[in-house]
C-alpha cells in the first residue's frame, strides 16, 4: 500500500471513530439551569504565548457555555533584560490602557500586569491594589452577571474571594514552583495558598493531586484533553506539508513544542550525529541555547509555527520525539504533547513517565540513548494504517470539549452546593 492510500484509509477510518465519540451537549441539562446568569473571570496563561496550553482551550471552551473575561496574568518568572521580555512586558503595558477586547465569541481579553521584584517593600501591596481595581473595572465588559473567578495561574491568587464571586475554581495544569528561573518558595506558597481558598480544585498532573486533596477536599483530577479534529488534519488528504518541510529529506524526526530547560537537548544531538541520514525537524520557540543543534545540517530548527498550522508540519514527520529530562518539572507533569501526536496518528517514540507510561501500549518508550535510538529505528519498522488508526482512536474520546463538559458538571455541583 502506498503512502497516499495508506493515509486516506487512515483518515477514513479515524474520522468515524472521532464522530462516534464525539462530546454530548449540555442543551437543557440541570447544570445549564445551575449556570445560567454567571459567568467566568479567568486567570490564565500570556494569551499571545508561542505555545497553546490547556489555559487556552479550556477558556475557549467555557467561552461556548458562558461569557469568559480572560485576564492575561504576569509571567511566573520576572522578566530578563532581552528584546523579547521587554517588547512583551511593553505590549502588556499599553494593553492595560485599553478597554478588553472582544476576541471570539463570547470571550474578552484584558491585561493586569504587575511589579516584578515581588520580594521588594510595597511591591506586594501595589500589585494586590492595582491587580483588584483592573480587573474589577475590566469586569464591567461581563454585563450583570455572577461571577466565577478561575484561576490557571497560582501568582494572582491574591485575587480569589476579592472580586464578589459566588465560586472560585483552580484549574492546576502544572507544578509551577518547578519552572526554570522563577521565585519557587514565593510561587509554591501561592500555590498552596489558592489550593487551599478555592471552592472547587481540579489537577490535570496526576503526581500532584494527593498533595493537593490533604490541602482542599474539593479537588478532582482532570487530566488534559486534545483539539482531536485539529490534529486528526495530519493525515487529511488535502492536508499540504509545510512548505519548509517539503524538500525534507527521509525519514524525518519531529517534534513539536516549546524547546526549553527540560528538553534534552544533548539527546537529540547524539542522535542527529548517530543517523545523519536522517532529518530531525524541531518546530517550536527556542528559549535556550540551541547553536549546537543548529550547526548540524540533518538538524532543522524552524521557530514557533502558529498553533493551527501544526498538523501541516506533524504531516512531515515519519516519526515523533518526546526527548523530556526527567526533572521535577517533567516528573509532575500531564504532557498534553503526547495526546496531541497521538491525535495526528504518527509513531511516538518517549522517555518513561506516569502518564505517558499509560499509552505504552500504542507508542514506543525509551531510556537512554541507545534505546531511544532503537525505538525510533522500530517504529519507523513498524508503522502501518491500522497501527495509525489505533493511535488516533485512544486518544478520540479525550478531546477538550468533553474534558469541559466534564468540569462544568463539577461547577454545576459545587454552585448548587454554595447557592441558598
Amino acid at each position: 500500500m502506498d503512502e497516499g492510500t495508506m493515509t486516506n484509509e487512515i483518515f477514513a477510518r479515524t474520522s468515524q471513530v472521532v464522530a462516534d465519540r464525539a462530546p454530548r451537549t449540555r442543551t437543557g441539562s440541570g447544570e445549564d439551569f445551575v449556570l445560567n446568569g454567571h459567568g467566568v473571570v479567568y486567570f490564565g496563561n500570556s494569551w499571545h504565548a508561542e505555545n497553546r496550553t490547556s489555559s487556552h482551550h479550556v477558556a475557549e471552551r467555557l467561552a461556548a457555555v458562558l461569557p469568559v473575561l480572560y485576564v492575561d496574568s504576569p509571567g511566573l518568572r520576572s522578566p530578563q533584560a532581552s528584546g523579547r521580555d521587554l517588547r512583551r512586558a511593553w505590549r502588556k503595558i499599553r494593553a492595560t490602557l485599553r478597554a478588553p477586547a472582544l476576541i471570539r465569541p463570547n470571550l474578552w481579553l484584558c491585561t493586569v500586569p504587575q511589579l516584578p521584584f515581588r520580594r521588594v517593600p510595597g511591591v506586594e501591596w501595589a500589585n494586590r491594589a492595582f491587580g483588584r481595581w483592573a480587573v474589577r473595572r475590566a469586569m464591567r465588559v461581563l454585563g450583570d452577571i455572577k461571577p466565577i473567578s478561575w484561576f490557571v495561574v497560582p501568582h494572582p491568587g491574591f485575587l480569589a474571594h476579592r472580586l464578589g464571586e459566588r465560586l472560585c475554581v483552580y484549574y492546576c495544569i502544572d507544578d509551577y514552583a518547578a519552572h526554570p528561573g522563577v521565585d519557587t518558595e514565593l510561587i509554591a506558597t501561592r500555590d498552596r495558598e489558592l489550593t487551599r481558598r478555592a471552592d472547587l480544585v481540579f489537577v490535570a498532573p496526576p503526581a500532584l493531586l494527593g498533595a493537593k486533596q490533604a490541602i482542599n477536599a474539593h479537588t478532582r483530577f482532570s487530566p488534559h484533553g486534545v483539539d482531536v479534529s485539529l490534529f486528526a488534519r495530519a493525515m487529511a488528504p488535502d492536508t499540504m506539508v509545510a512548505a519548509a518541510a517539503r524538500g525534507l529529506t527521509h525519514p524525518v524526526v519531529g517534534y513539536f513544542g516549546s524547546i526549553h530547560a527540560w528538553i534534552d537537548l544533548e539527546l537529540i544531538e547524539w542522535l542527529a550525529r548517530a543517523r545523519p541520514q536522517w532529518t530531525f525537524l524541531l518546530v517550536g520557540h527556542a528559549a535556550v541555547n540551541v547553536s549546537r543543534l543548529q550547526a548540524l545540517a540533518n538538524v532543522v530548527l524552524v521557530g514557533a509555527q502558529p498553533y493551527a498550522e501544526l498538523p501541516s508540519w506533524a504531516k512531515a514527520f515519519d516519526v515523533a520525539i518526546i526527548p523530556y529530562r526527567h526533572n521535577r518539572q517533567v516528573e509532575n507533569a500531564n504532557p498534553l504533547k503526547l495526546r496531541e501526536y497521538l491525535a495526528t496518528g504518527k509513531p511516538v517514540v518517549s522517555v518513561g513517565h506516569p502518564e505517558i507510561n499509560k499509552f505504552s501500549r500504542w507508542i514506543e518508550i525509551a531510556e537512554g540513548r541507545e534505546a531511544f535510538l532503537s525505538g525510533i529505528e522500530r517504529a519507523l519498522g513498524s508503522d502501518s494504517a491500522a497501527a495509525a488508526t489505533a493511535r488516533m482512536a485512544s486518544v478520540a474520546d479525550q478531546t477538550w470539549d468533553n474534558r469541559v463538559t466534564e468540569v462544568l458538571g463539577e461547577v454545576s455541583s459545587a454552585l448548587a452546593r454554595i447557592q441558598p
